[in-house]
């Protein structure tokens, strides 16, 4: 199955980007402020495809691959940053906030399939 694969891959990616980015961040520094989740992973996590079809498929269609009433994520421009806030955050009237019902492990799951789509 090739799915797994990729999240798999994906999350090892972020994973170590999110231990370098933070490391390169200074304790006093404005950056600080708003720093990147320090998720850990659980093996409930790395379903994010399964997360993403029965939370996010309504709106992003087709696995997030064509736009709905969401946007398309494959291949999306937007920064891993970004697209965390906006799971955590949503946007009014157009997304509801997933913050309080995902765990971070989980966004970053989220974040590794929306990462692994291709068209």
């Amino acid at each position: 199955m090739r799915i797994p694969l990729v999240i798999v891959a994906s999350l090892a990616i972020i994973w170590s980007w999110l231990s370098i980015a933070s490391f390169a961040q200074q304790p006093n520094s404005a950056s600080s402020a708003n720093p990147l989740p320090q998720a850990e992973a659980s093996p409930d996590d790395v379903e994010g495809g399964k997360m993403f079809a029965t939370t996010c498929g309504f709106c992003h269609q087709d696995g997030g691959r064509h736009a709905g009433r969401g946007p398309k994520l494959s291949k999306s421009e937007r920064s891993d940053e970004y697209l965390i806030e906006r799971i955590k955050k949503g946007k009014t009237g157009a997304m509801p906030a997933y913050g309080g019902v995902f765990s971070d492990g989980q966004i970053i799951a989220i974040l590794a399939y929306i990462r692994g789509l291709d068209d």
